[in-house]
């Protein structure tokens, strides 16, 4: 049986690069542990739904064209309507219903999962996360703590690959590495590389770069329709397949079917689990109402079961009552002034950044600063790591996630604003940080 036009002309994936303490073993290890952490926190299809099978179809053709054997992939949707998609190390490829709703063809789609793949054949998960872990452990033993038990090492040292997790959000670096490997696999798949980039340009033109939450976590590496029609332009020519005849009764079927917020699906998450600090700090959830904070510098909202801590004049902490532990913030937003000793915010945010960790000498940061719009208003966004001021059961101190965001004011200091919260329960507050970070207005 003749193979199929769009098959006959296959052009080479490139060698995975870049230096990683994680062992092929390990990487698939950690996808199927946190496997399950995304079906409990995520509304996740049935592997027999219709709109998951089709996924899958898109992914299987996509991974006949790679190396053999290649890593063990599957494929998943999550009944999310927020435009995103992301992947657990070592095969797990989770997109959102939003994304498939959101596409304009099936090429658009399959660009979206080869990308995704790309991120595992990469192991840029690991990578990032071997990057943390020289930070935190001295080199000369970090070997041997990965050899004695992965799991229960990354655990003991506050790392997390679930959901929202800070190693699945990606350097510019890796964004571009994952769109180069996904245009190959697109074409040697029989799908049109430019249409990846034709619908990452699509979500900026709809929503712009810091609209979409996939631009959270796939920051832009500038020129990406240029860049991979660059690429395309030196392989071989061929015909390419836009849609299969599944598309349009798909993308049909998932018009009609619900798709939730990540407010929605964080307020189902409480309501199901627990999960909540263990040293009796309380509930921190969010309620869905919202109150404004009238401060002399800014205006912004915030959750109405939350409280302010400070006045109008000064710095202010936004929490909720119970996410103040040991006298430091476990969960919330600290909003405050900074002088810096530059006009460049860019270097002003690497000022502060320094003035942060003399308070926090474990403090990191994670990735590459971002640029980020917050009503009109060019600012810097900044992902750390860090202790946080909670233990869990075991009585081992937990990772904690802060994310900085840096705006310049007109009398030539900076005002920031730093979200909070361990690591763990991230993701699930992250829509409460995004929106009230959208509706900060500075006076």
């Amino acid at each position: 049986m003749a193979s199929p036009a769009w098959a006959q002309s296959m052009v080479p994936l490139p060698k995975p690069t870049g230096s990683n303490f994680f062992s092929p073993d390990q990487d698939i290890q950690l996808g199927k542990q946190n496997v399950e952490e995304v079906r409990k926190q995520m509304p996740v299809l049935p592997d027999s739904s219709p709109i998951t099978q089709y996924v899958r179809s898109i992914g299987e053709r996509l991974e006949r064209t790679m190396p053999q054997p290649t890593w063990p992939y599957e494929f998943h949707v999550i009944q999310q309507k927020d435009i995103n998609a992301f992947a657990l190390p070592g095969g797990p490829i989770f997109v959102n219903l939003g994304t498939i709703q959101a596409a304009d063809n099936e090429a658009q789609l399959a660009g979206v999962i080869a990308h995704e793949m790309s991120h595992v054949y990469e192991r840029h998960s690991t990578a990032q996360a071997s990057k943390q872990m020289m930070a935190q452990v001295p080199l000369s033993i970090l070997g041997g703590l990965l050899g004695n038990g992965v799991m229960g090492q990354v655990a003991r040292l506050g790392l997390s690959f679930g959901a929202g997790s800070l190693f699945l959000k990606y350097s510019r670096g890796a964004e571009s590495q994952a769109d180069q490997v996904g245009a190959r696999l697109m074409y040697n798949a029989g799908y049109n590389p430019v249409e990846m980039a034709n619908f990452f340009r699509k979500l900026e033109e709809e929503g712009g770069a810091g609209g979409s939450q996939f631009f959270s976590d796939h920051p832009n590496p500038g020129n990406r329709v240029q860049s991979v029609s660059k690429e395309v332009s030196q392989f071989p020519r061929k015909s390419f397949q836009t849609n299969s005849g599944e598309f349009a009764r798909i993308h049909q079927l998932a018009a009609g079917t619900k798709g939730y917020t990540a407010q929605e699906i964080q307020q189902r998450a409480q309501q199901a689990s627990s999960n909540v600090p263990d040293q009796g700090v309380g509930t921190i959830a969010p309620s869905g109402s919202y109150q404004t904070l009238d401060h002399s510098a800014f205006n912004m909202s915030y959750p109405s079961n939350w409280k302010v801590f400070g006045d109008q004049q000064s710095a202010v902490t936004v929490a909720p009552e119970s996410g103040i532990s040991q006298d430091a913030v476990a969960y919330g937003v600290i909003i405050n002034g900074f002088n810096p000793e530059t006009n460049s915010l860019n270097e002003a945010t690497q000022q502060l950044v320094s003035s942060l960790r003399q308070s926090n000498p474990d403090l990191r940061k994670i990735g590459n600063d971002d640029d980020i719009r917050v009503n009109g208003i060019s600012g810097r966004s900044v992902d750390l790591t860090g202790k946080s001021p909670i233990t869990d059961k075991g009585g081992q101190q937990l990772r904690e996630r802060d994310w900085l965001v840096t705006l310049p004011r007109e009398d030539g200091s900076v005002m920031y604003l730093l979200f909070i919260s361990p690591d763990r329960d991230f993701s699930r507050l992250r829509p409460t940080f995004e929106h009230m970070l959208r509706t900060v207005h500075m006076k």
